[in-house]
């Protein structure tokens, strides 16, 4: 039986892989079908400490994994595909390896970004489309942007990018936001953003190119359609914590998150790191520093059970 598992791969559970390996825990990340997380989607990284020239995350990911297998981390490429988490022993089943057990879990699996789901939209993602305006806003300093969505999230990306771009297009499907009326009205408000009511993404240009070149908007009233030229388009349109498999044992918020305290969560000897238990920050340093306050919470707890 192992010590600690940890589920997810990404900077939350490498992170707290490598505390678990300096305490002689002997940890064991299950990466899923998806190793590195979101954070392989961005081709440049410059807002991780220690690295003085922007990182692809890609190669951050795989510097993370390096380090942890160094220090003695088993790093298994398999998915759990169910689980059993109640009890002292905590048993999960693998797609390839079969049945694993431990003592302590760590999860941290991760939160995925809502995506439109276009083509188009989808092979441009890291090439001009984005899921997270504080993740990549600084690459679009001086250029045209668009944001997707009118919830709270698309009024914080689109003020964010405010401040860096030369202009933001907010493109709404309604005639007006879902927003806090406070965050509709700043944006409204705001000299550099205009708005596109009633309209929605049509296409996105140019995928021959590789590359963000314009968008093209639908008036949903009208059907008239527009080619807008922006460099950047960021989708706010929410992100889904991956969670369902947990969904049996451990207390989640009304949209999905694992509830912890300190990291940890309801169930005695299971921890959650990450994107998966963080709904506000959803950066990779956050998600670091909760895979370390895990690897640690998780130390102590398997201290106190003799």
């Amino acid at each position: 039986m192992e010590n600690i598992i940890i589920i997810g791969s990404g900077p939350a559970g490498m992170t707290a892989a490598i505390y678990a390996a300096r305490a002689n825990l002997s940890p064991v990340v299950i990466t899923g079908m998806s190793p590195g997380g979101q954070l392989v989607q961005t081709s440049d990284v410059e807002n991780f400490p220690g690295f003085e020239e922007p990182i692809a995350g890609t190669v951050l990911v795989e510097t993370m994994r390096k380090q942890a297998e160094r220090l003695g981390v088993r790093v298994l490429m398999d998915e759990v595909t169910s689980c059993n988490l109640s009890g002292d022993v905590k048993k999960l089943s693998l797609m390839m390896e079969g049945d694993i057990e431990s003592s302590t879990v760590i999860i941290a699996t991760g939160a995925s970004a809502r995506y439109l789901g276009m083509d188009s939209e989808q092979a441009l993602i890291g090439k001009g489309v984005s899921g997270c305006a504080t993740c990549d806003g600084a690459f679009y300093k001086g250029q045209d942007v668009a944001v997707i969505g009118g919830g709270d999230t698309a009024m914080e990306d689109a003020l964010y990018l405010s401040r860096i771009v030369r202009k933001v297009t907010v493109i709404h499907r309604r005639d007006e936001f879902r927003a806090s009326r406070i965050m509709g009205q700043r944006v409204i408000d705001a000299k550099n953003i205009d708005i596109m009511w009633d309209s929605v993404p049509e296409d996105f240009l140019d995928v021959e190119k590789g590359e963000v070149t314009a968008l093209k908007v639908k008036n949903v009233k009208s059907g008239e359609i527009t080619e807008l030229p922006v460099q950047g388009v960021f989708i706010a349109i929410g992100h889904t914590p991956n969670t369902a498999l947990f969904a049996d044992y451990v207390d989640l918020d009304e949209d999905g998150y694992i509830k912890t305290e300190n990291t940890r969560t309801s169930v005695e000897g299971v921890f959650a790191a990450g994107d998966v238990q963080d709904r506000h920050y959803k950066q990779a340093v956050t998600a670091a520093g909760t895979g370390c306050m895990a690897a640690l919470e998780a130390e102590r707890w398997l201290g106190t059970q003799g």
